[in-house]
């Protein structure tokens, strides 16, 4: 396997173990992507999968949509989780009330993961360095 469909394979599969880490802590507990909204971290998880199917079967148009696909998708979300938890307690009529809560709520390192994991596979899909692509692991050049 060429050097840079490991690094778009990595990126895919740190994606899509991002998706099951903790990105918000509210008062009590943690919520990941899908805690957040199901089917917006479906889609995520599905751009992810055919990322991957894609480096298996080496085919770089799709390794290509789906690594900027899920870079858009991450950004989207991380835009909708900001809205989400401004949003979360307006209807308290006591604004001072709602900002206390709402400073309760905090990010968490799972977003490190969710956008680390496109940015690598977008990082392996632009990288055309021959030298580093026909490496072999083991093999020594005589």
């Amino acid at each position: 396997m060429r050097l840079n469909t490991l690094l778009s394979f990595a990126g895919f599969v740190i994606l899509i173990a991002g998706t099951y880490c903790p990105i918000v802590k509210p008062i009590i507990g943690s919520w990941d992507v899908y805690d957040g909204n199901k089917p917006y971290g479906i889609v995520i998880l599905l751009v992810a999968v055919v990322g991957i199917i894609g480096t298996v079967f080496n085919e770089k148009k799709i390794i290509r949509l789906s690594a900027w696909l899920s870079l858009i998708l991450v950004i989207l979300f991380y835009f909708l989780a900001i809205l989400k938890v401004r949003m979360s307690f307006n209807f308290i009529p006591l604004h001072f009330v709602a900002k206390y809560l709402t400073s309760k709520l905090k990010f968490k390192w799972g977003w490190y993961l969710l956008f680390g994991g496109p940015l690598l596979a977008i990082a392996g899909m632009l990288l055309k360095n021959k030298a580093l692509n026909n490496f072999v692991p083991g093999e020594t050049k005589s």
